[in-house]
């Protein structure tokens, strides 16, 4: 057995000591998207594209513009 390779047991101790990545804002964000999808193809009555701008400002917020338009 090659001594430099890690213990396996080891490893996977490590892994599932690592704390857990909170994604709630990552789930909130996607939540508004679908919401915004679903509000945008009841008002245009249809199908919609989105054309999409981001930016970063200065203070380090990260803006992200969405327009839609019917695709029909």
């Amino acid at each position: 057995m090659d001594d430099d390779r890690p213990d396996m047991a080891m490893l996977l101790k490590a892994l599932a000591d690592t704390p857990k990545r909170d994604n709630s804002a990552y789930h909130e964000a996607i939540s508004q998207a679908r919401r915004a999808f679903e509000e945008a193809e009841a008002t245009l009555g249809g199908p919609v594209s989105v054309k999409i701008k981001t930016k970063t400002k200065r203070n380090g917020d990260y803006v992200v513009k969405w327009t839609f338009r019917s695709a029909t």
